[in-house]
């Protein structure tokens, strides 16, 4: 019998003029780390949009809420006796929270992050799933 776990994926971004940009993180696993969105754990019997927002507040300090968009990609996969599930969304940042103050306030969790454009990010992220969701989320919001 299989385990059942169930995760998240936030995109984060923000407007520079018209341009989104994205927020890239790294977690610290050496050369094992690869540059990709903000991941988590949904915990027990809470919701999408409440584990999303505590994510994004615990480990970036943002507590106002931003806009949520649900990419509609889960991702589902087993690995040896666990199941996984995996909910991916975009955050857009409020526009006046500057970028640096985000960058001051992130977890050492993810002692590398970087505000890119959507060229820079797209190619920089390490796993194809994260790429398509990227592309989506960037397709999405452009057509806002």
């Amino acid at each position: 019998m299989s385990e059942l776990h169930h995760r998240i994926k936030v995109f984060v971004y923000r407007f520079n003029e018209a341009t989104p940009n994205y927020l890239l993180l790294k977690p610290d696993q050496g050369l094992e780390a690869l540059w990709g969105p903000l991941r988590g754990e949904l915990g027990f019997g809470e919701k999408l949009e409440s584990a999303i927002r505590r994510k994004v507040a615990s480990d970036l300090g943002v507590n106002r809420p931003g806009q949520l968009l649900d990419l509609d990609m889960p991702g589902r996969w087993t690995l040896g006796d666990e199941e996984i599930i995996e909910w991916t969304f975009g955050f857009r940042t409020a526009a006046d929270i500057p970028p640096d103050r985000i960058e001051a306030s992130i977890s050492p969790a993810w002692p590398g992050h970087r505000w890119a454009h959507f060229q820079d990010a797209y190619s920089s992220l390490g796993l194809e799933p994260d790429r398509a969701a990227m592309m989506r989320l960037h397709t999405k919001v452009l057509a806002a």
